[in-house]
């Protein structure tokens, strides 16, 4: 019990001393000495700013990794647009599907015969809880898919 309350009291006179230097500034009337008392306070919170995260810099090349650290507002792209590396028949669960900008898929649900198609065009977006749906060439089928790669 000493002990905290000897640690809330070190804490607390640290915090007074700041608020000591913030009233001192504030009963300067001269706006630019006031300014500069202001700006000679040391910040305690204040350090090097923070180095952009790998996934805020290439949101694209993260998207739809189970690995990749779910920010707390997700500001990365809700859809991706590649095409299938190759010739492409449709899909059941466990299909693999390579994408041209290297991002491998798996089928997780669904199931879809289609014409062959050479490279087609695909779209993958997010689904309503978290997964992610895969839809080719423009047909309305789509498939749950989850990112292996």
């Amino acid at each position: 019990m000493k002990k905290a309350l000897s640690l809330l009291l070190l804490v607390s006179g640290a915090a007074l001393a700041d608020d000591a230097a913030v009233l001192k500034c504030r009963a300067l009337a001269d706006t630019a000495s006031r300014l500069a008392c202001y700006d000679a306070m040391p910040l305690a919170a204040a350090g090097a700013p923070a180095a952009r995260s790998e996934a805020a810099v290439q949101p694209e090349a993260r998207f739809g990794l189970a690995a990749a650290p779910k920010p707390v507002k997700d500001k990365g792209p809700k859809m991706i647009r590649s095409t299938v590396a190759g010739a492409f028949e449709g899909w059941s669960p466990g299909t693999r599907i390579e994408l041209a900008n290297g991002q491998v898929w798996r089928v997780t649900e669904g199931e879809a015969v289609l014409p062959q198609m050479n490279n087609p065009q695909v779209e993958i977006s997010r689904g309503a809880l978290g997964g992610y749906l895969l839809q080719v060439g423009g047909y309305a089928s789509t498939a749950r898919v989850a990112r292996i790669q």
